[in-house]
C-alpha cells in the first residue's frame, strides 16, 4: 500500500536531536497523539534556520510535520517549554538524558501514550526542584511498570511468601525470591527495598510526600533497575554509563575534600 503524504500540528517533547547531512538535523519526538516518531529539519544546522534554536534536547515543542510515514518533515517549530535548565547542569543532564532514552528504547514506533507524554513532562519539571536523583529512580521505575514490566516486589514471585529481610531480586523472573527458593546469590532486596520500591511506583506526581531514604537502599534499588533494564532491553543504556562516571566523580571529589567516603 502506498503511503499518503499528511500534515499536522502536534504537541511533543524531544527525545534525542542529532546532526544529519546538509545541515539537517534529525530529530525523535514523542507526542501524546503520535506516539514515538522520526523527522527530519531541512537546513536546521544554518546560521538563519528559524528551526535551529527549537530543536534541543528535553525540549517541548509544537510542531509542524508534513511528509509521509516514516520520512517526515518538520516545516515549522515553536518552544513550548525550553527546560534549558536541564541542559545547563550536568546532572540534570545525566537524568534527564536517561529518561529520554529510556522512553526512546521501551516504547515503539506510533505507540501513543499520554501516561508516558505526561510522566516524562513531569519529571522534566520536577528534575531542578527536587532530588533529581530520586526523581529520575521514581520515574524509571514508573516508565518501567507503564511498558508492561512491573517488577513484583511484596511477595516472592515462586512460591509467594511474603517479603523478607533476606530476599534477593531476579531480573529474569522480574521480581523479588525469597531466600528459600534461591537458588544462586541474588542482588539484596530486603524490606527496606520494598519499601521504597513501593513509595516510588505509587508516587503522585502532582503532589509528591517528602520522605527520607537510605543511601543504601538508594543505590541498591538504582542497581536493580539498571540491571533490570539491561535485562529487558539485552543491552545497557548509554547514558547509565555516564551516570555512574559522574557518581564516580562525586564520591571522588567528596573524598579528597573530606578525606574519607562517608555517605
Amino acid at each position: 500500500m502506498m503511503n499518503m503524504a499528511r500534515q499536522y500540528v502536534t504537541e511533543a517533547i524531544l527525545l534525542a536531536v542529532r546532526d544529519s547531512a546538509h545541515a539537517d538535523r534529525m530529530v525523535t519526538l514523542f507526542s501524546r497523539e503520535h506516539g514515538k516518531f522520526q523527522a527530519i529539519a531541512h537546513g536546521a544546522r544554518q546560521p538563519k534556520s528559524r528551526l535551529g534554536g527549537c530543536l534541543q534536547p528535553f525540549a517541548s515543542i509544537r510542531a509542524a510535520i508534513a511528509g509521509t510515514t516514516g520520512v517526515e518533515t518538520i516545516t515549522q517549530c515553536e518552544i513550548i517549554n525550553s527546560f534549558r535548565e536541564l541542559r545547563d547542569d550536568i546532572t540534570l543532564l545525566s537524568y534527564a538524558a536517561f529518561l529520554s532514552e529510556l522512553v526512546s528504547e521501551l516504547w515503539p514506533e506510533r505507540q501513543p501514550d499520554e501516561f508516558v507524554y505526561d510522566m516524562l513532562l513531569t519529571a522534566y519539571h520536577t528534575l531542578p526542584h527536587r532530588n533529581p536523583r530520586i526523581t529520575a529512580l521514581a520515574s524509571g521505575w514508573q516508565l518501567v511498570a507503564l511498558a508492561g514490566f512491573h517488577p513484583e516486589y511484596s511477595v516472592c514471585v515462586n512460591c509467594g511468601r511474603a517479603l523478607d529481610q533476606s530476599a534477593g531480586f531476579s531480573c529474569d523472573q522480574g521480581g523479588c525470591i525469597c531466600h528459600y527458593c534461591q537458588q544462586e546469590p541474588l542482588p539484596e532486596f530486603g524490606l527496606p527495598a520494598g519499601e521504597l520500591m513501593d513509595k516510588l511506583l505509587k508516587l503522585d506526581w502532582q503532589q509528591p510526600d517528602s520522605f527520607s531514604v537510605n543511601s543504601r537502599t538508594l543505590l541498591q534499588l538504582e542497581n536493580i533497575l539498571y540491571s533490570y533494564l539491561e535485562y529487558h532491553l539485552g543491552k545497557p543504556l548509554k547514558s547509565l554509563s555516564f551516570i555512574k562516571q559522574l557518581a564516580r566523580s562525586s564520591v571522588m571529589d567528596k573524598a579528597s575534600q573530606s578525606g574519607d567516603n562517608k555517605g
